[in-house]
């Protein structure tokens, strides 16, 4: 069986140690297979948090990990940094794909950036994002257990977000085997 170990929200920069030491007796005890981190790894997108959050990831040694930023993870105060390189220090650390997957015989796991940087608190999934994801679940094996990885909770949260609606892409996947989370 395939043990995936999902953390979201460390928000490093306000870490706290005890916890993130229990964290790191739980991995031990049950080593997972893959480990995701679904956004918000820092409390501001800066260097050193992300450094952080870099040095945590590493003391899961040789166990494959994916990461998604969330709203956090892309600078608030800097709006120079957040116009023209809001995923830099993301990027410095965990790779330039911001939006990374992970397939294994029994798992497929699709990661989505809801960030946009013009939007700090809610989130955006666009048509390409949801026609990649669909086309991709619908093309999972049938034994692979199928999980998309976002930070922001996928749902229409503005009205002008209707249009752009996940339960469209949903209905399109094949005979409802493979659907788009709403």
């Amino acid at each position: 069986m395939t043990l995936l170990l999902q953390i979201s929200d460390t928000h490093f920069g306000t870490e706290r140690p005890q916890v993130v030491a229990a964290l790191l007796r739980l991995v031990d005890a049950l080593p997972p297979d893959l480990v995701v981190l679904s956004g918000d790894i820092t409390q501001r997108a800066r260097k050193r948090q992300f450094a952080a959050a870099r040095a945590f990831i590493d003391t899961f040694g040789a166990t494959p990990t994916l990461v998604v930023p969330g709203n956090h993870d892309i600078p608030l105060f800097d709006p120079l940094a957040r116009l023209f390189y809001p995923y830099a220090n993301h990027q410095r650390a965990f790779g330039a794909d911001l939006e990374p997957s992970f397939e294994s015989a029994d798992l497929l796991v699709l990661g989505v950036n809801t960030t946009r940087p013009y939007r700090h608190t809610d989130g955006e999934v666009s048509m390409r994002q949801i026609r990649r994801v669909a086309a991709r679940l619908e093309a999972a094996d049938e034994a692979q257990l199928r999980v998309v990885l976002t930070h922001q909770p996928v749902a229409v949260t503005h009205a002008q977000d209707e249009k752009i609606s996940c339960v469209d892409a949903s209905a399109r996947c094949s005979a409802g085997r493979a659907r788009v989370p709403i």
